[in-house]
């Protein structure tokens, strides 16, 4: 039986990819912030299918304490999904708070890579695959997105640099690019529900379940295969025209 460990498992896209990963037969390990969700999620599909660790991610002690205390079957891991991220404040740059700013670059980069880093030799010795959650802002920038798109261009860089690092080891890496996804995404960026439910209403968004099916499928195929990177939308979503300011 293989081990996935998924990070920021307590919702979204990470909670719906503990569940497929289970589901398909995995030893599943679901990290998060709230501890209160991932035992519901523990309790609903066993605790001999699914270890969960509270704990913040970029707390380095807690983070390093989590991955060397893993319990006996657990502890070979064949899949890292870094899912664990988010996006904070919809302002433009010269009004946005540097907190948010350092807030999405300490989860979104340091503890992202810090994380791949720490699970390296068990997905070498395993020739596993590491599947890491990027965005569609890695590629087409909005106003308001400045930090939170440069993240995202990060973990997309980096997983091309991985592959490249792990060449002949057999392991696999993979950024998926999504675009417009319902979770509790954009509740957290803005702290609104309206402004959630204004955002999505009529659009047909893809969800978690959507995002985690692809993971699983990834995750599942021939191991001589690799899929470097992959963009999905919605068919409702495509592109926009460029910003022009205009003189009066």
């Amino acid at each position: 039986m293989k081990t996935a460990i998924v990070t920021g498992a307590t919702s979204g896209i990470g909670e719906a990819a503990v569940r497929a990963f289970a589901g398909a037969g995995w030893r599943v390990i679901g990290t998060g912030r709230r501890a209160d969700r991932l035992d519901a999620l523990a309790e609903e599909i066993g605790r001999d299918r699914l270890h969960t660790i509270a704990f913040d991610i970029r707390d380095e002690a807690a983070r390093e304490a989590a991955v060397n205390g893993l319990p006996e079957g657990f502890r070979e891991i064949d899949l890292l999904v870094n899912n664990a991220g988010l996006a904070l404040g919809t302002s433009t740059a010269q009004e946005a708070k540097l907190e948010d700013w350092t807030t999405m670059i300490d989860t979104n980069v340091v503890a992202f890579v810090a994380m791949t880093r720490l699970l390296l030799p068990s997905l070498i010795a395993r020739k596993g695959a590491i599947i890491n959650l990027s965005s569609v802002a890695a590629s087409y920038p909005y106003s308001g997105g400045n930090v939170y798109g440069a993240t995202k261009a990060f973990v997309r860089q980096f997983s091309l640099g991985l592959r490249s690092d792990l060449h002949g080891t057999g392991v696999r890496v993979t950024s998926i690019e999504p675009g417009m996804v319902e979770t509790e995404f954009t509740t957290i960026r803005t702290g609104s529900s309206d402004a959630s439910e204004k955002l999505y209403a009529g659009a047909n968004p893809m969800t978690g379940e959507d995002i985690a099916q692809t993971i699983l499928w990834i995750a599942g195929l021939p191991v001589h295969l690799n899929i470097n990177s992959l963009e999905v939308m919605p068919v409702s979503q495509s592109f926009a025209g460029f910003q022009v300011a205009r003189g009066s």
